[in-house]
């Protein structure tokens, strides 16, 4: 009996432990594929989620990580607005305003990456105005 109640606290310890590992988040290469395919899914979003007329150019990463054993991704991105409309143009080729149009966005995405699926899930977002 006292075996398997050792045997039992083991595994409620070594099971908090694999779950405080699992909730974590560590830097990775802004290089990576899956990471990388995920920022072109936020900035696509937020493209299409925004109000304004003229879309985002996406100009920095800040920070990349991703969730331990999983394929979530936490990004830091800096995007400028462009002189290009919504659905109009192709946004790697669209000039960034100036002056008085000139506006820069500071966002923190979690992206839910399934590559095998094609599929993105944004799990959260917050921007600020640089």
């Amino acid at each position: 009996m006292f075996r398997e109640v050792l045997l039992l606290g083991g595994l409620i310890v070594l099971g908090t432990h694999v779950w405080t590992l699992h909730k974590e988040f560590v830097d990775i290469s802004k290089n990576l594929d899956y990471f990388v395919a995920s920022v072109h899914f936020a900035v696509a979003w937020f493209n299409e989620d925004n109000v304004e007329e003229y879309t985002y150019k996406l100009l920095g990463v800040g920070q990349a990580q991703q969730k331990t054993w999983t394929m979530i991704f936490l990004m830091d991105l800096e995007m400028n607005r462009t002189t290009c409309k919504k659905h109009g143009d192709d946004i790697d080729s669209c000039p960034l305003q100036d002056g008085a149009g000139q506006k820069m966005v500071r966002c923190t995405f979690v992206v839910d990456a399934r590559p095998w699926f094609s599929q993105f899930s944004l799990l959260n977002s917050s921007c600020s105005a640089g």
